[in-house]
C-alpha cells in the first residue's frame, strides 16, 4: 500500500499544477507568445518571467496579470454590450395585420341609415297632420313611412351574410345591444306604420257589405297605429347613431354624444321635406316647423363633430366625407331658408323639400364614410390612445390638449 502513495501524491500535485497553469497558447502579458519571445518559460507554471530571469519579478509563480488588450465591456448593465433600442413604431400594421379592422359594411348600410331616419320623420309628420287636421300631411307621412321602413328592412337583411336567418334576431332581447334594441324597434314600428298606411285606403272601399265594415273600422285603427308609430319614431331615428358609436371605429366612437343628435335632426328634416313636397303652402305649417327644428339640430351636431374631436374630426373634414358633409350643410341651410321664406309659393316649398332630402342623404353617407376612413388609417387609433395614456399620467385633459 505504501508503495503506491507517492505515485498518487505526485499525480495530485501535477493535476493541481495543470489547473493553476494557463493555456500555453495564450498570449503573455507582454503581448508576445512565449515560444517566439525567446524567454524561458517556468517549468512548473508554464509562464514566462516578465524580466526574463525566472521569478525575479517578485511575483509568485502561477499568478497571471490580466491581458490589457482584452476589450472591456461597455455599458453599466449586467451582460455588457451596447443597450438595444426598439425602433420607433410606425402606424402601419400590428404584426403584419391592420391595427383595427375596417367595417365590412357597404353603401347599403348608409342607405339604411337614411331610410330609417326618413321613416321616423315621416311618421312624426303624419302624426302632426293627424292631430292638426291636415289630411294631406297625414297621408303623405303614412305612405312614405311605410315605403321607407320597407326599404330599411331590405337594406338591413341584404347586409346579413345569411338573409334567411333574419328571424334569429328576434330570438333574444338584449337591452345592452343597440343592434338587438334596433331590431325590436323595427319590429314594433314596421307593423304600426303598415296599418296606418293601409288605413288611408279606407275611402276607396265600398260603403256596404263586408268591405264596408272594414272601411269603417280602418280609420280608428289607423289613428291608433299612427300614434304608436310616432311614439316609436324617436327611438328609430336615434338608435342608429348609438349603434355606430358602440363600435371601435375611432371617429364614430368618440362622437357618441353628437351622432344621435345629428340623426334626429336629419330625420326631422327629411320628414319635413316630405310635407313640403306633398302639401300646399296653406297646409304645410307643421312641415315648416319641423324643417327648422331638424335643420338646427343637424347643423349643431355636424359642427360639433367637425370641431370637438380634435384629430378624430379630421376624417369628417377631408376627402369624400368632407365633401359630403359640406354639401349637406349648404343644402340644409338652403332648405330651411326656403321653408321659411317660401310660405306662399308651392314651387319654393318643393325646392326646399328636395334640398332637405338631399342634405339628409349627404349627412348619412358623410358620417358613414368618415368613420370608415378613420378605421383604415392606424394614426386615428394609435395617437388618441397615447394621448389618453399621457393624460392619465399627468392628470391633464386630452381634449384640452
Amino acid at each position: 500500500m505504501s508503495a503506491h502513495r507517492p505515485e498518487v501524491g505526485d499525480r495530485f500535485r501535477r493535476f493541481r499544477d495543470r489547473l493553476a497553469a494557463p493555456d500555453p497558447r495564450r498570449a503573455t502579458p507582454s503581448g508576445h507568445d512565449a515560444a517566439t519571445s525567446g524567454a524561458p518559460a517556468d517549468a512548473t507554471t508554464g509562464l514566462t518571467p516578465r524580466n526574463g530571469s525566472g521569478n525575479g519579478s517578485g511575483r509568485q509563480a502561477g499568478t497571471v496579470e490580466p491581458d490589457s488588450r482584452r476589450p472591456r465591456r461597455r455599458g453599466g448593465r449586467r451582460g455588457g454590450g451596447e443597450e438595444l433600442r426598439v425602433p420607433e413604431a410606425t402606424f402601419t400594421s400590428y404584426y403584419g395585420r391592420p391595427i383595427l379592422k375596417a367595417p365590412v359594411w357597404k353603401w347599403d348600410i348608409a342607405a339604411y341609415l337614411f331610410t330609417g331616419g326618413l321613416a321616423a320623420g315621416s311618421s312624426l309628420l303624419a302624426a302632426g297632420g293627424q292631430l292638426t287636421g291636415q289630411p294631406v300631411l297625414r297621408r303623405a307621412g303614412r305612405v312614405t313611412a311605410l315605403a321607407a321602413v320597407s326599404a330599411s328592412a331590405v337594406f338591413l337583411i341584404r347586409d346579413l351574410g345569411r338573409p334567411e336567418r333574419f328571424h334569429h334576431m328576434l330570438r333574444v332581447a338584449k337591452p345592452t345591444s343597440p343592434m338587438s334594441v334596433g331590431t325590436w324597434i323595427l319590429t314594433v314600428f314596421g307593423p304600426a306604420a303598415g296599418v296606418a298606411a293601409v288605413a288611408e285606403a279606407a275611402g276607396w272601399l265600398p260603403r256596404r257589405g263586408p268591405l264596408g265594415l272594414v272601411g269603417r273600422a280602418l280609420p280608428p285603427v289607423g289613428h291608433a297605429a299612427g300614434l304608436v308609430a310616432a311614439a316609436t319614431a324617436p327611438a328609430l331615428a336615434t338608435y342608429t347613431g348609438v349603434l355606430l358609436a358602440d363600435t371601435a371605429v375611432p371617429s364614430w366612437h368618440e362622437a357618441y354624444p353628437e351622432l344621435p343628435v345629428i340623426f334626429a335632426g336629419s330625420a326631422l328634416a327629411s320628414g319635413a321635406a316630405v310635407g313640403l313636397l306633398a302639401a300646399p303652402p296653406a297646409q304645410a305649417g307643421p312641415a315648416r316647423r319641423m324643417a327648422v327644428a331638424g335643420a338646427a339640430l343637424e347643423l349643431f351636431g355636424a359642427h360639433r363633430v367637425e370641431t370637438r374631436l380634435g384629430l378624430l374630426s379630421e376624417p369628417y373634414r377631408s376627402g369624400r366625407p368632407g365633401r359630403l358633409l359640406r354639401a349637406a350643410r349648404l343644402l340644409t341651410v338652403a332648405g330651411a331658408a326656403g321653408a321659411l321664406l317660401g310660405r306662399r309659393s308651392r314651387a319654393a316649398g318643393a325646392v326646399a323639400g328636395a334640398a332637405l332630402l338631399g342634405a339628409s342623404v349627404a349627412t348619412r353617407f358623410g358620417i358613414f364614410y368618415g368613420g370608415v376612413a378613420s378605421a383604415r388609417d392606424p394614426r386615428y387609433t394609435v395617437v388618441p390612445q397615447r394621448e389618453r395614456v399621457n393624460a392619465a399620467r399627468t392628470g391633464a385633459d386630452p381634449a384640452a390638449d
